[in-house]
């Protein structure tokens, strides 16, 4: 067994990929990227809405902070299941019957919340929801993965992201206006995601199965009659790279695939955690620390977040994937540490702390979108993204969970230095796990283990090295 290094900015095949490209398997790529964006739009959308309506939907419900802290985590815990359940079922049914099947679920969610009565079936509701949220992760970004070109499958992956972020911030504007100026009542707010969904769920309709999942399935002749008819040439020519091969869930934590999943677990997690304890009790922690219109502070901090996600969408195949992964997590852990000790000194540094904290951890959290779906192979891509899925949204249901309890029993500082601890342990996980796959093919990126290469000077130093 030999290490060949992989340069990330090596093309993926030989000739030139632009000249090669077919309008209509061109017209494919971005149809399918659509429809995978148009479900974490929906995602963002359901996530989105909650923080907006915890204030008023606490009121009329009458909810003790605990019941607020599970509230806001329902869904989160429900991802924490889908992933996994979801990944699994991609692996082993296909990609292709699971792809509508999340999709229906997120609609019969979105109208079984305009008929909330009680605070637990409003997290019943929600908990289902995560599932199919969950699902669409390891089902969506897998399916993606393996049918983009090297060289933007980065920028596709990355895509996705903006459209979760852009879902996110729809569903707090729209829902915004309907509270501050229509006075809407929380559960019309709550149940757009009915629209959306519907729209999606009829759009995936007709998706072709994932070629290289045929392929490890023993269904060579399917999966390559699908390759030559969706893809380009050179990724169609690495289908011939594939092989039939099984595994099961354990096979995620083997030599050849842990370091894989220690990293996109671990990462995710790092991003995630302190964004959703901020930005679901966003309003009321921009209030508790002098911001008078916690509402439209907190939409001003998602608007933020798109911006960076859409940065980070077109920089990833320019600087690469470890460029992104790394310093803007140390960046928005020092914002949050100068929340933390300045907290009460001035409201404008506190939102000027909190917008550059939402840009950076934009820019890291695109990468939590990319790197899942590229550094496992083919037979466990979606049991690889479920689980870090699952292990992610941990983190995220606990700082969802415990943030408005840290804040009335240690405060808003400590809690934000807290959250500045994690950034910077993303930061450190990041440098030593984050393998380059920029420009490298899904086939050459996925073959067990990826390491780190820190003997070239940065950032190209931080090459993929590939046991082959």
């Amino acid at each position: 067994m030999s290490n060949t290094p992989v340069s990330p900015s090596a093309p993926a095949a030989s000739g030139n990929p632009r000249a090669a490209q077919d309008p209509r398997k061109r017209r494919f790529l971005i149809k399918l990227s659509a429809v995978i964006a148009g479900g974490m739009f929906i995602d963002g959308f359901i996530l989105g809405g909650i923080g907006l309506v915890m204030p008023s939907l606490s009121d009329d419900l009458g909810l003790s902070a605990t019941w607020q802290g599970l509230i806001g985590a329902s869904a989160l815990i429900g991802i924490f299941f889908g992933g996994p359940i979801g990944g699994l079922l991609a692996d082993k049914v296909g990609r292709k019957p699971m792809f509508t099947v999340d999709l229906a679920i997120f609609l019969i969610g979105s109208v079984a919340q305009f008929f909330v009565g009680e605070a637990w079936q409003l997290f019943v509701i929600r908990f289902v929801m995560g599932l199919a949220i969950g699902a669409d992760y390891a089902i969506g970004w897998p399916m993606l993965a393996e049918f983009s070109p090297a060289r933007i499958r980065g920028k596709l992956l990355a895509f996705q992201e903006v459209a979760w972020y852009i879902g996110y911030l729809v569903s707090y504007a729209v829902g915004y206006f309907m509270l501050s100026s229509l006075h809407l009542d929380w559960r019309l707010i709550l149940g757009m995601s009915t629209v959306p969904s519907l729209i999606v769920f009829l759009m995936r309709l007709g998706t072709p199965e994932s070629p290289r999942w045929l392929i490890s399935k023993g269904r060579a002749e399917e999966g390559h009659a699908i390759a030559e008819e969706f893809m380009e040439p050179e990724e169609a020519a690495e289908m011939h790279q594939e092989a039939q091969r099984s595994a099961g869930f354990m096979a995620l934590f083997s030599k050849a695939n842990r370091r894989a999943t220690a990293f996109t677990s671990l990462y995710w997690a790092c991003n995630v955690t302190p964004y959703f304890a901020i930005a679901t009790f966003a309003p009321i922690v921009l209030e508790s620390l002098g911001v008078q219109d916690g509402l439209a502070g907190a939409l001003l901090l998602n608007s933020v977040v798109v911006a960076g996600a859409v940065a980070a969408m077109f920089l990833i195949e320019r600087v690469g994937r470890r460029m992104l992964a790394i310093p803007p997590m140390w960046i928005g852990s020092v914002a949050l540490v100068i929340i933390g000790l300045f907290a009460h000194v001035s409201p404008l540094i506190i939102l000027t702390c909190f917008v550059v904290f939402s840009f950076a951890n934009a820019v890291s959290t695109a990468l939590t979108g990319v790197f899942p779906g590229e550094v496992f192979p083919t037979e466990v891509r979606g049991a690889g993204v479920g689980f870090a899925t699952a292990v992610s949204r941990i983190g995220a249901a606990a700082g969802t969970f415990i943030l408005p309890l840290a804040v009335d029993g240690l405060g808003v500082g400590t809690t934000m230095l807290i959250a500045a601890a994690i950034c910077a342990v993303g930061a450190v996980i990041a440098y030593y796990l984050a393998p380059e796959t920029k420009g490298v093919s899904l086939h050459a990126v996925s073959v067990p283990h990826v390491a780190v290469d820190r003997s070239a000077p940065e950032p190209n130093r931080l090459s993929a090295v590939i046991a082959d």
